[in-house]
């Protein structure tokens, strides 16, 4: 085991289950632009990438078109889909005893600082957090690269002692782009193939794994 002080959480997938919430918002979006759903639960690949990518990726929008769809998905996502949420097993437990060791836990979403500051007091987890690192409203700060670089910058840059944990590959290859170690969750949205193809230096099944690596 190694003696890591800094522990970098992704939000979604890794904390909470957003799925309700965050399909619901980008089937409210979508409507908005008479494009039909018929799934919902194939909207579930929106989570973990920033929207606007997301928009463009799996449904051809311009940049234009999809910042618009960012903005009319928060219609719904400010009000109602951000509360539709729940709080993974043992995540609290494991927060709490992760501070009682003394790290220094930092959350590094690529979901707004906002909802990510809202979503932290309404599960009453914000009190573990020494630093909440997510994007901007305008997407200028969305990559999940550039978060983990940005929390870095807030610690002096402390690589050697600094791991990630996300569940999906951006979290992964994030971490790998700033020279820092990960640790991949298959609990989430992500899966044993995805996180062992981007390179998890770490894969656990469940949050009070992650004392099995560190110390």
């Amino acid at each position: 085991m190694k003696n890591y002080k800094y522990i970098l959480f992704d939000l979604d997938g890794t904390l909470t289950d957003p799925s309700l919430g965050i399909t619901k918002s980008v089937e409210y979006a979508l409507k908005k632009f008479e494009i039909p759903v018929g799934n919902r639960g194939e909207l579930e690949k929106f989570i973990g990438p920033p929207l606007i990518n997301s928009f463009m990726e799996f449904y051809d929008f311009d940049k234009e078109k999809a910042v618009k769809a960012v903005a009319v998905y928060r219609e719904y996502f400010s009000v109602k889909g951000i509360f539709e949420n729940k709080i993974y097993d043992s995540i609290e437990d494991t927060l709490e005893r992760l501070k009682k060791m003394g790290k220094i836990i930092i959350l590094a979403t690529s979901k707004p600082e906002k909802f990510a500051n809202q979503i932290l007091e309404f599960f009453k987890i914000d009190k573990y957090f020494d630093l909440v690192c997510g994007a901007t409203m305008d997407e200028k700060l969305c990559e999940k690269n550039d978060i983990i670089r940005y929390a870095l910058s807030k610690i002096g840059n402390s690589n050697e002692n600094a791991i990630m944990v996300g569940d999906r590959k951006f979290d992964i290859l994030g971490a790998k782009e700033n020279g820092i170690d990960s640790i991949g969750v298959t609990y989430g949205f992500g899966n044993l193939d995805e996180l062992n193809f981007a390179g998890a230096d770490y894969i656990i099944s469940a949050p009070e794994e992650i004392f099995n690596i560190i110390s």
